[in-house]
């Protein structure tokens, strides 16, 4: 109990969308004030349309969830995918890092990643010098076609700033840095990557919050463990605004309020867009070890919110927010 607040926590896993839409509706009748999910994306705006309850996505990056449906009691704390990309192209920009070699894979993650990574390179002026596939295979005969001096060497289009790998999987990835045939920076999905958490940020209290979860769960917390703490958290604020009597409408209300901030232990008030309830907030840039900056980089500007330099603004959204 918290101010009066009386806080009872449920864990449910389903097997289907329909399966979560059934237990969101069963919650809902039981008075829920909220639900926190982890679903994979293809059943995230089907199960929140089954109920009414305020329901936070806080397990899946995709952008599609928040353009598809546009449901207006279904709100994000993890960074969507396009955050990500932006939020390297912005960390080039700030290095002067303005050539790229853009390395990618031949899954259907990669290629709808890969179109959000070409959109940030055009949106922060970013120049791909080239664009070329890899594919790791087990016949001998493709070899060649996974390995990276072969990919990064002479014949790609001119000299680069920085080797840009997006590979979903991760396995080529891992294997790039420190093997191009140039000396340059790897950047995206190994090397420097983007993140809404590591464990080694030390500023605006995350050490004390870090601290606390590695007491709790035995191990550092990750992105995905931050952006459940901050749904779950989100919903708690919204509740404590009438702690004698929470109810889905009244928190649902407070949920997308403008003035309606929530502290992330990032250094700024976080807040979720009007426009598609994507929750802002800074971007940590790490390399796995150490921090080596954060997002939005010191010079971006935006008309109104410098955290929508990350992501989808409302004017490219599908999405127009309504209540």
């Amino acid at each position: 109990d918290h101010a009066g607040l009386q806080v009872r926590l449920e864990v449910r896993d389903v097997r289907s969308a329909e399966e979560a839409g059934a237990q969101l509706r069963q919650l809902e009748k039981a008075g829920a004030g909220g639900a926190v999910l982890d679903l994979p994306g293809a059943w995230i705006a089907s199960a929140a349309s089954a109920t009414g309850l305020p329901v936070l996505n806080a397990g899946d990056s995709a952008d599609a969830p928040r353009q598809q449906g546009c449901r207006p009691n279904l709100f994000h704390t993890l960074p969507t995918e396009r955050m990500r990309a932006d939020a390297i192209a912005q960390a080039l920009l700030a290095r002067r890092w303005t050539r790229v070699l853009l390395l990618h894979g031949s899954d259907a993650e990669d290629a709808t990643r890969l179109a959000q990574t070409q959109a940030a390179l055009k949106r922060y002026g970013i120049k791909m010098v080239a664009l070329k596939p890899f594919k790791r295979s087990g016949d001998p005969r493709e070899r060649d076609l996974a390995n990276p001096l072969l990919l990064t060497g002479p014949g790609v289009g001119g000299d680069y700033d920085a080797v840009w790998v997006v590979d979903s999987d991760g396995e080529f990835a891992r294997s790039l840095p420190y093997r191009t045939a140039l000396p340059r920076p790897v950047v995206g999905d190994a090397g420097l990557v983007a993140e809404a958490w590591a464990s080694r940020f030390d500023r605006y209290g995350a050490p004390q919050l870090e601290r606390r979860f590695q007491r709790a769960a035995g191990r550092p917390m990750t992105s995905f463990d931050w952006a459940a703490y901050v749904a779950a958290k989100a919903l708690l604020q919204a509740a404590l605004e009438r702690p004698a009597a929470p109810g889905a409408a009244q928190m649902q209300k407070a949920l997308v309020r403008a003035d309606f901030t929530l502290d992330g232990f990032k250094g700024v008030r976080l807040s979720f867009r009007a426009w598609d309830r994507q929750l802002r907030q800074p971007l940590l840039l790490t390399d796995g070890v150490a921090v080596i900056g954060s997002t939005p980089v010191e010079g971006v500007m935006h008309p109104k919110n410098v955290l929508d330099t990350l992501g989808t603004d409302a004017a490219e959204s599908a999405c127009n927010g309504a209540p």
